[in-house]
């Protein structure tokens, strides 16, 4: 079996803020696939966020762009190596311009807290400690 990859699209209202604000989490751009109105912003080799000019993200849909601000479309989230990780990852986020909606949650064995990035994605950084999880 193929390994299948995602591309997860999500429109930007200013892109070179967009890519200024993850390039400050660690993040870079793949040059091939990034221009004026697309960012390609690689997050494993076979997962991929997209973030597209609000022009560019209406080519692709008859639909209205949902306003994350006041709505929510989609919970992103990703692992983190560990808790201090998670800390680290959405302090970097906030101190970028990021805010953070709500307190960690902390179940002993998985602890994540959240960011909201400058167009309201929400953004979802969590640990599980790898003993519970079973093979």
């Amino acid at each position: 079996m193929s390994s299948t990859m995602i591309f997860v699209n999500l429109p930007a209202k200013d892109l070179d803020a967009t890519k200024a604000f993850w390039s400050k989490l660690g993040y870079s751009f793949n040059a091939q696939f990034t221009d004026e109105t697309t960012a390609s912003m690689p997050i494993t080799d076979s997962i991929v966020a997209m973030f597209l000019s609000e022009a560019r993200f209406k080519e692709f849909t008859h639909k209205a762009i949902a306003d994350t601000v006041t709505t929510t479309s989609v919970l992103l989230c990703l692992s983190a190596e560990s808790r201090a990780k998670v800390d680290e990852t959405v302090d970097t986020a906030v101190a970028a311009g990021a805010t953070e909606p709500r307190a960690a949650q902390d179940y002993g064995t998985m602890y994540g807290r959240v960011f909201e990035d400058l167009d309201g994605h929400t953004w979802e950084i969590m640990w599980m400690d790898p003993s519970i999880v079973q093979a």
